[in-house]
């Protein structure tokens, strides 16, 4: 994934100024994320947390919760923008929680440059540190079939919700519930709500 966190770092500040606030967010996807962590038994992960505009949100809703990305300059800006919030430097294939650690991540988007190949890598650690009955919430861009595009900044894919479910519970999870969002002129998107096994 270098190639992917190369090119974030070389765009990180125009990334940031177009979509690292909460009122670039909207309104159905900020009422979701909120319900997911009110109802997460424990610490709360922003896995692949960008600009740190989530992370910062569910701190001051009162959550336990650190941002973690693999751009050194996203990382930065977070800490810059919104002290006394907790974000490091990690990669969401790496994660430095122990086993069972959280109660809850957000994956908000955040494994869409992964490959059909390469995606089991971020599901496994995200199950290893998530305790049984901890709860996954996981964005996607939704499409009529696995296949790659030319996102803004470097390639990504779009999954058809029913097949990207059947990838996560593989990997150890349960589904509770699926979403689906279409605005014209924008790419469909969904989310995943699932449960730790």
């Amino acid at each position: 994934m270098t190639d992917v966190t190369t090119a974030y770092a070389d765009r990180a500040a125009e990334y940031a100024e177009a979509l690292g606030s909460m009122d670039a967010v909207h309104p159905s996807d900020r009422q979701l994320v909120e319900t997911w962590a009110a109802n997460a038994p424990g610490r709360l992960l922003d896995a692949g947390c960008g600009p740190g505009h989530w992370t910062h949100h569910l701190c001051g809703r009162g959550a336990d919760v650190r941002g973690v990305d693999a751009v050194a300059e996203f990382v930065a800006h977070a800490r810059a923008r919104y002290a006394g919030t907790r974000f490091d430097l990690e990669s969401i294939e790496a994660l430095s929680d122990a086993d069972g650690a959280l109660g809850g991540i957000l994956s908000w988007f955040s494994t869409i440059h992964h490959a059909p190949a390469q995606i089991a890598a971020p599901l496994a650690e995200f199950a290893r540190v998530l305790r049984p009955s901890g709860l996954l919430l996981l964005g996607h861009f939704h499409g009529e079939r696995v296949e790659s595009f030319d996102h803004a900044v470097v390639r990504a894919y779009r999954w058809p919700t029913a097949e990207l479910t059947g990838v996560v519970e593989s990997a150890g999870f349960a589904t509770v519930e699926t979403h689906l969002r279409t605005e014209r002129g924008r790419r469909p998107v969904g989310a995943i709500l699932c449960e730790r096994v």
